[in-house]
């Protein structure tokens, strides 16, 4: 891998959610924020069912599969 690719790679996934990041415009700044939102729902609500919540309106419940 090239050196300077490794070191932006390494800057991006040192990155934490900033309250910032629902202004930002770039790709990693809507994903954390995208992120922190969902979380944040859940915690609210005390969900139990993992749901991601689609931005089309439609729920995508997670599968509580046990992989080995």
């Amino acid at each position: 891998m090239d050196k300077e690719l490794e070191k932006e790679s390494l800057k991006i996934a040192g990155r934490h959610y900033k309250k910032e990041d629902y202004q930002g415009k770039d790709t990693v700044s809507k994903g954390l924020a995208t992120t922190h939102e969902q979380v944040s729902d859940v915690y609210m609500e005390g969900q139990v069912t993992p749901v991601i919540e689609d931005v089309d309106g439609k729920d995508i419940h997670i599968s509580k599969r046990i992989f080995d």
